[in-house]
């Protein structure tokens, strides 16, 4: 093996990567999609993506795509492939199964031109799952998915009309994507039990945890809140991130109903926002906020008192917040609210930057933020177990290296030679 192999083993290597979600998003796998293609391009790779027109939290296409079909773009290095599909405002199983139908249809339609040498897919859509394994399985390369997202499990616990006859469906698309995978990475331990009952040997299943993939927070943090209409005395607590059915976030505006003097914010979109604006009209102590900008979006999370996730009681193994990386490094203290058995809660018990209440309960979340904002010093303690958890566990490097190691062996037989 010459030096330059040794260094950049992906030289010459072509890639392509199935995403739903790619820049300009910038919150849910979106990110994480977009850093990694970056990384391989810049690793030698020839990298390539196959995604939709950009369309999350908010669920409604990005108006610069507007009477796009299919485009071409180039972005960090990497060629993205833009397909044109359906995106429901509202989410029911009808119209979530008509999405993912149109993101299927277009890319098997328009696949990008050449033959690959491994194709990587991101598996919170059951389209880029399935478009991953018929691609590969045409070009006859290996298959690797990521499972950012158990959609079956999701039909089934997040609450979307019509869900419990669409897990079925979905859990029938999930095994067609996975079982011929050459590996499958997860991104928490948690979702391991159900992939093993998709039919997926357990010892070809690889834990590769997301990272942690904005900056953190340098403005001052009196500023900001200034800034932003917060009182230094009043307790500020921040949701952020996509407003869907799973996150029950009807808690936080119930908690707010019931304490005057505590602030809520939602900041963010998706599709029940307008349902919670509603829900919170006649309360002055609820601010909805868009969604911050990269360069300030840290500084925001951290001029709170505390950052709240919270999920539907019934979302378990379904699913672990990509929020949970940004909430880590901003060094406030999360309260998570939260079934006690999911990954969520396991995360956040690791990081030791938390606290858990039971979920879709606002008497306990209120208490557990009561309790905060009594001993700041302790808020501020626990706060900071966040960005030393980032620096052992979730760095961008970190993370990366895990992914590179992840194709490295599936670029590899068995015998230690590279497939060329």
């Amino acid at each position: 093996m010459s030096d330059v192999d040794r260094h950049r083993p992906l030289e010459g290597r072509r890639l392509l990567v199935v995403s739903t979600n790619y820049a300009p998003e910038v919150t849910g796998i979106g990110p994480y999609a977009t850093q990694l293609a970056e990384h391989w391009a810049a690793s030698g790779a020839r990298t390539e993506v196959l995604t939709g027109m950009p369309h999350y939290p908010s669920w409604r296409l990005d108006e610069r795509y507007r009477g796009v079909r299919r485009t071409t773009e180039s972005r960090g290095g990497v060629q993205v492939h833009r397909r044109r599909h359906y995106v429901p405002s509202r989410q029911t199983a009808l119209r979530r199964g008509l999405f993912e139908a149109s993101l299927l249809a277009t890319g098997m339609i328009a696949p990008p031109p050449g033959r690959p040498d491994a194709v990587i897919a991101q598996m919170p859509s059951l389209a880029g799952g399935v478009l991953g394994a018929r691609l590969a399985r045409r070009h006859r390369v290996p298959y690797l998915p990521v499972v950012q997202d158990l959609m079956g499990a999701a039909a089934a616990q997040s609450g979307i009309r019509g869900g419990g006859r669409a897990a079925a469906v979905a859990a029938a698309a999930e095994r067609y994507a996975l079982r011929g995978a050459a590996l499958v990475g997860v991104i928490h331990e948690s979702f391991v039990p159900g992939v093993t009952a998709l039919g997926v040997d357990p010892g070809r299943i690889r834990i590769v945890p997301n990272w942690t993939h904005v900056q953190p927070p340098s403005a001052d943090r009196a500023a900001t809140r200034a800034r932003l209409g917060w009182s230094e005395d009043a307790t500020v607590l921040l949701h952020s991130g996509n407003m869907g059915l799973k996150q029950g976030l009807e808690v936080l505006v119930d908690a707010a109903r019931s304490a005057p003097d505590l602030r809520v914010v939602l900041m963010g979109d998706g599709n029940q926002r307008d349902g919670l604006r509603a829900r919170a009209a006649r309360l002055p102590n609820v601010d909805f906020l868009e969604p911050a900008g990269a360069e300030e979006f840290t500084d925001v999370l951290a001029a709170a008192d505390v950052l709240a996730v919270t999920q539907r009681a019934s979302v378990l193994d379904m699913s672990v917040p990509s929020k949970l990386t940004s909430y880590f490094v901003s060094g406030r203290p999360v309260i998570a609210s939260v079934a006690d058995r999911g990954g969520t809660a396991d995360e956040v018990r690791r990081s030791g930057a938390g606290v858990l209440v039971a979920p879709e309960d606002p008497a306990a979340l209120l208490e557990a933020v009561r309790g905060l904002a009594a001993d700041p010093a302790a808020a501020d303690a626990l706060g900071a177990h966040g960005p030393r958890y980032v620096a052992r566990h979730l760095s961008r490097e970190a993370g990366l290296a895990r992914f590179d190691a992840l194709l490295a062996e599936v670029l590899t037989d068995v015998r230690g030679s590279t497939r060329r």
